[in-house]
């Protein structure tokens, strides 16, 4: 029997971001998808509700993060996906407002593949990430 691939989502409106990212979740053993901005990875998200994780960056045209982990959050279907917001909003209220809104981890940028490799360990469990 075969394990099921992990599926992830990487949401920014930086391709270099979204580049790095997908490098740091193929090494770790996801299947990664991206989305430019909020829209996009909601309609991605509804498509493939067997994703298991998403990160998501706050500042992006279209729909931003916060919307995107509302929207996500709003959706009974979405309810396994984990966020992780990944982003440059550094202040005590921008954690505070994603954690309320239905984000599961928060990371500010500039982060090292040590910490995104901690947090999905988090998500995942005991898994080890990579």
């Amino acid at each position: 029997m075969t394990t099921p691939a992990l599926t992830a989502l990487v949401v920014d409106d930086s391709r270099a971001m979204r580049l790095m990212l997908k490098q740091m979740l193929t090494s770790a053993g996801y299947d990664v998808a991206e989305a430019r901005h909020g829209r996009e990875a909601l309609a991605y998200l509804q498509a493939h509700t067997d994703t298991r994780v998403a990160l998501v960056d706050w500042n992006m045209p279209e729909m931003n993060g916060l919307e995107l982990v509302t929207a996500v959050r709003g959706d009974e279907r979405l309810r396994g996906v984990r966020l992780m917001m990944v982003t440059s909003e550094t202040e005590v209220a921008h954690v505070e407002r994603a954690i309320l809104a239905g984000a599961d981890e928060y990371v500010m940028k500039p982060f090292s593949q040590d910490v995104i490799a901690g947090k999905l360990r988090l998500l995942e469990g005991a898994r080890d990430a990579f």
